[in-house]
């Protein structure tokens, strides 16, 4: 058993064996949709779960060996927030890095920009604001920290937020938009279409991006480490998973008590696992709810063994 952030480097590779082992196509499309054979039971647990919560739970989940699949409001819109942060890290290894030149490049920046980009706990640290960071390391922290003015710089380099949704396009998601910067992405009032992705399309992007084609071998592994050492998830999907499943997960915290996580999570027999939750709820000020996340999860893992163990009884 390993816990979280011990041995990225096996991890890593144990992820991209696995991903490189499925066919291109699963991980091109997604897999084919075959929904559990009590998919109804685990929809109606996740509808009493959103209940409990006064929340709106969007769910897309997929063992991308079998293509089972648990679904609810997948395709409805939800605030994106932080878990943007992975796209735009992609489109920076995909567009812009050539032979690790741009990673090494180093961005200087100002206090006052890491004051109006809101949370940065990397970038503000005094001895980055004065030395600056490597493109690499904006990226690290993005990901693996939430750092907004990191997140920033990058959408900076890549000419502005909406550089995310055309990469979005550009690997055959014709939903996820990015229209604003962080902090005020986050705003997340109810009626808003800018900045949102449903569970469906984010799953199936963080699928490609981690166990398909849409990056060269080595963005693919440099991403996937990152996401598998991602230290915010301890409240949202680490706590709801069992604690031997691997996890390459991105997590976000709207407005509204918005409380999101997207990734890959991979079954002690290496079987991956896509798993996209975003939540929302009435109140602008409402907390941040993890607990529905890492309830969510629970339920999605327990239905997902459940699976594991009817295929193994049945020799399939």
């Amino acid at each position: 058993m390993h816990s979280p952030g011990s041995d990225p480097s096996r991890r890593t590779a144990l992820a991209l064996g696995v991903g490189t082992a499925l066919t291109a196509a699963l991980a091109a499309s997604g897999g084919t949709a075959q929904a559990l054979p009590e998919a109804g039971g685990i929809v109606a647990r996740l509808r009493h779960l959103e209940r409990e919560h006064t929340a709106r739970l969007g769910v897309f989940a997929r063992d991308m060996r079998t293509g089972r699949t648990v679904a609810h409001r997948a395709h409805e819109r939800f605030p994106m927030a932080s878990v943007f942060k992975t796209l735009a890290v992609a489109a920076v290894l995909r567009d812009l890095d050539h032979d690790g030149e741009v990673l090494a490049r180093r961005i200087h920046y100002t206090k006052a920009y890491v004051a109006r980009s809101g949370a940065s706990p990397i970038t503000g640290l005094a001895e980055n604001i004065s030395g600056g960071m490597t493109v690499s390391d904006l990226c690290d922290a993005a990901i693996r920290f939430s750092d907004n003015t990191a997140a920033n710089l990058l959408l900076k380099e890549l000419g502005g937020p909406t550089a995310v949704t055309r990469f979005s396009r550009s690997i055959g998601d014709r939903v996820t938009r990015l229209d604003r910067w962080e902090p005020e992405l986050n705003s997340a009032e109810p009626w808003r279409v800018t900045d949102t992705t449903t569970p469906h399309a984010i799953g199936l992007v963080y699928a490609r991006l981690v166990l398909g084609d849409a990056l060269e071998p080595r963005d693919r592994e440099r991403l996937t480490d990152w996401l598998l050492r991602n230290t915010t998830s301890t409240e949202k999907f680490r706590r709801g998973l069992p604690a031997d499943w691997l996890l390459a997960d991105k997590t976000g915290s709207p407005r509204h008590g918005g409380a999101n996580d997207v990734g890959i999570a991979w079954r002690p027999d290496g079987t991956p696992i896509v798993l996209a939750v975003l939540t929302t709820q009435p109140e602008e000020d409402a907390p941040t709810d993890n607990a529905l996340v890492a309830g969510t999860a629970a339920l999605l893992a327990e239905e997902f063994d459940r699976g594991a163990v009817r295929d193994a009884s049945s020799g399939g």
